[in-house]
């Protein structure tokens, strides 16, 4: 089957499903960063990414702490990208016997020293054409800015592969005001890890929620303005 085809095919479950974005890269310039076993790495050179868009009314809820709505969304989300990815890894299994992909968590901290995942879905995201690391150091679409989720499927078969965007956040400000911790600069690079996790640790340990989770800059990024 062409890969535009096959592309296409793969788009039309997704979108059925419910997924809102699908875009697919080629990730051999991102593997060596991987927390994946070097056997996995060699097989899998192509990934799609998928991503979900979050609810605006549930995002309304927050001021300046996340609430146990965001946090209750935030999870149900995370179970339907998950559930989402094994639904077409096990559709791509009906494609040949050679296919093969594998579901990457939404949501699953490997290393907590360096905050680190399995991969970043956010750079797979950007390269598949889905949106742009903005100032918050959230990937940023162009019709729903950051309010939107993601999860990474790995395969060892090509598709046509999309494009990243050549767009960026413009003289769009309105995630630094309102950032708790002023972790958020002017340029996407000086983003203080450290000083939003930190933020996080205190949200979690005032018994706001339980996961160090925020969300006030992504109520803020809304998109395009």
């Amino acid at each position: 089957m062409p890969l535009k085809e096959r592309y296409r095919q793969l788009k039309e479950f997704s979108i059925n499903y419910g997924f809102d974005f699908f875009g697919v890269a080629d990730i051999s310039s991102l593997k060596s960063d991987f927390i994946l076993s070097s056997e996995i790495k060699k097989e899998f050179n192509w990934a799609i990414s998928l991503g979900k868009k979050l609810l605006p009314a549930v995002l309304d809820d927050i001021i300046d702490h996340p609430t146990p709505l965001y946090f209750h969304h935030y999870r149900q989300i995370n179970f339907f990208l998950d559930r989402g990815a094994v639904a077409l890894a096990d559709f791509i299994q009906t494609l040949g016997p050679s296919a093969k992909a594998l579901p990457i968590p939404a949501s699953q901290v490997i290393d907590w020293k360096n905050q680190r995942a399995h991969l970043s879905h956010k750079k797979i995201g950007e390269l598949a054409g889905i949106g742009w690391l903005g100032r918050n150091n959230l990937l940023i679409n162009p019709e729903v800015g950051a309010r939107f989720r993601l999860v990474t499927l790995l395969i060892n078969f090509p598709l046509e592969i999309d494009s990243p965007l050549n767009k960026d956040c413009g003289s769009c400000n309105a995630c630094l005001s309102v950032c708790p911790a002023k972790a958020i600069r002017e340029s996407q690079k000086d983003f203080d890890h450290w000083a939003c996790f930190e933020k996080l640790r205190e949200f979690r340990k005032k018994g706001y929620v339980g996961q160090y989770i925020c969300g006030i800059c992504v109520k803020a990024c809304s998109g395009p303005r």
